[in-house]
């Protein structure tokens, strides 16, 4: 019996990695083998993809994440899969497919670095109004050069709507989730249940 591999992605400053946690907690809680993991990885090579985004821009951090990414399903991902537990991974191709593309890399350039990666049994997109994210990343405070440039939420909203469409277009099973108003916890509930019902119809 295969495990089951679910992505979450969003726009910085949406909320995805508390959601990503409450998903984890609240899957633990109703009984599923969980295994949190994330984008980039917490390898070498994820660590200098991760701390790079000042030092590597365009073609070379597509390369890099692209790189991580499959070493990462690799050694974690598809092990943790095959022995029949859920894998939860904060971002992964949807999140090229918007940050990439603001690093000035062609959408399709983008996708054929990473169409040979494992797709995700459920890829879910987070996304909110432009106007409530910019408010969160002003309480918090920008992570990365992504968060600190000038109109990149709006453009980072616009995108992952079109990376979700993309990733539908190409036979990914996609939840699009509004995060403007509903708190992480919510939104955790909603797809924690869609996650219980493709485990329970995976195993009926």
């Amino acid at each position: 019996m295969t495990g089951m591999f679910v992505s979450i992605d969003g726009p910085g400053g949406v909320g995805k990695s508390t959601v990503t946690a409450a998903v984890v907690d609240q899957a633990r809680t109703a009984g599923l083998p969980v295994h949190p993991t994330r984008e980039p990885s917490d390898t070498t090579l994820g660590h200098l993809a991760r701390h790079g985004t000042e030092e590597y821009r365009g073609m070379a951090m597509a390369c890099l994440i692209a790189a991580d990414r499959y070493q990462h399903q690799e050694r974690e991902i598809r092990p943790v899969v095959a022995r029949g537990d859920l894998v939860v991974c904060d971002r992964y191709v949807a999140s090229s497919l918007v940050l990439q593309v603001l690093d000035g890399v062609g959408r399709d350039v983008v996708w054929e670095l990473n169409r040979h990666a494992d797709m995700p049994d459920l890829a879910v997109v987070l996304n909110a109004r432009a106007d409530v994210i910019a408010q969160r990343l002003g309480e918090r405070g920008a992570h990365s050069r992504y968060e600190r440039e000038s109109g990149n939420t709006e453009r980072e909203c616009a995108l992952f709507r079109e990376a979700a469409r993309f990733l539908m277009a190409s036979g990914v099973h996609v939840l699009q989730l509004d995060a403007s108003t509903a708190g992480p916890e919510e939104v955790a509930r909603t797809i924690v249940a869609a996650i219980k019902e493709m485990w329970m119809r995976g195993r009926s």
